[in-house]
């Protein structure tokens, strides 16, 4: 590239991204030219950066929080089927920021590396989870042999490829204190133990039907749409560690919107993307804009102490330094009472406990200490 020495020369005043993005748009152009554009560029990233003392907490919760309070509260569904329902608008927020461990619509979007529509549609049926208890027609309990049989729907297990030999010695390594045989489509259990011990058929009939036959644990319901030119499995039920495991899945694209699942497959950075991405897309999905660095500030925060802590009293709010701080959000008692049995001390550093005992708060003009030397 023609520029690239001169682009280099701004390395102390332009971000490596904003070079490379330069480096790009300045190739057709005269050597005058480029350094005019250089300096413009460089002239607008400085004018964009924050000023010292700037309160860049508040004007983020006020970004949030004003859209946040017009988002409608409707959740609307995935490409006009019922199926793969999501939670959107504002519940699906506060669930990313309280950072709840059990979310109410977890879903994954799986690309994969193969695109024949009859390739997609049998990885996204093997990769739904199959319980025994879809494919039996009839269950019958027989006191008087202490067996149980089950009536399988043959018509079901050939639409689904499932073989029937093969699911029963799966059954014989899985359950245990039963002879197990096949009679044409219906299998017996045969209880070994004592006569007394008829409790535990019922225990079995309810246990075989829980039994998984085919698939990945968890992935409820699989639904292959078309994005663009490629085909990608949107998915009910989450789970990231085995799914990237499947050499037919590209794990680069891969995603759930389970954001604790990310962080222990994939850890904390892609934890905190994950919130980003997350809220961005709620948000756009509303019609409504709010400023990137306004998500990655809150981000940063609930990821900064190495695990995914929500914007509540047990998360990020705990690990304040300041007393009043905790106090002023819930539970003011019980932060004052611990506090004064410990003998803490409040440095008065941030903006609400400085608010609160009604003294300049460090911020804006406030930040700065003027010091002259007195002759």
């Amino acid at each position: 590239m023609k520029h690239d020495e001169m682009i280099e020369g701004y390395a102390d005043r332009l971000p490596l991204k904003a070079r490379e993005q330069l480096k790009e748009m300045l190739s057709s152009v005269t050597k005058e030219q480029a350094e005019k554009v250089l300096q413009a560029a460089s002239a607008s990233y400085h004018a964009a950066k924050v000023h010292a003392g700037e309160g860049v907490g508040l004007v983020s919760a006020e970004s949030i929080g004003e859209p946040g309070t017009q988002m409608t509260l409707n959740t609307f569904h995935l490409a006009g089927v019922a199926e793969v329902q999501v939670t959107t608008g504002l519940p699906r927020i506060i669930e990313i920021f309280d950072a709840r461990k059990e979310i109410q619509t977890p879903m994954m979007e799986i690309y994969l590396k193969v695109q024949d529509i009859d390739a997609v549609r049998n990885f996204a049926a093997s990769i739904k989870e199959t319980l025994l208890g879809e494919v039996i027609a009839e269950y019958s309990l027989n006191v008087f042999d202490q067996s149980l049989s089950l009536t399988l729907n043959s018509a079901l297990l050939e639409n689904m490829n499932l073989s029937q030999s093969q699911m029963v010695k799966d059954l014989k390594l899985k359950i245990k204190g039963f002879a197990i045989e096949e009679k044409g489509n219906v299998v017996v259990f045969a209880h070994k133990g004592k006569p007394e011990e008829i409790k535990e058929l019922y225990n079995l009939k309810e246990k075989v039907k829980k039994l998984k036959i085919r698939g990945v644990k968890g992935i409820r319901q699989v639904l292959p749409v078309k994005r663009g030119e490629e085909y990608v499995v949107l998915t009910a039920g989450t789970n990231l560690k085995e799914i990237l495991s499947l050499k037919e899945v590209d794990a680069r694209r891969t995603i759930t919107n389970d954001v604790f699942e990310i962080y222990e497959v994939l850890g904390i950075e892609a934890a905190r993307q994950a919130v980003i991405e997350e809220v961005d897309r709620v948000i756009e999905s509303q019609g409504l804009n709010i400023n990137i660095r306004h998500i990655m500030l809150v981000s940063d925060l609930m990821c900064a102490s190495g695990m995914v802590k929500g914007i509540t009293r047990f998360g990020v709010v705990s690990e304040k330094a300041s007393v009043l701080a905790r106090a002023s959000f819930e539970t003011p008692i019980k932060h004052l009472i611990n506090a004064a049995l410990e003998g803490e001390m409040d440095h008065l550093n941030s903006v609400v406990e400085n608010v609160m005992i009604n003294q300049p708060v460090p911020l804006g003009t406030g930040l700065p200490g003027l010091v002259t030397k007195m002759k």
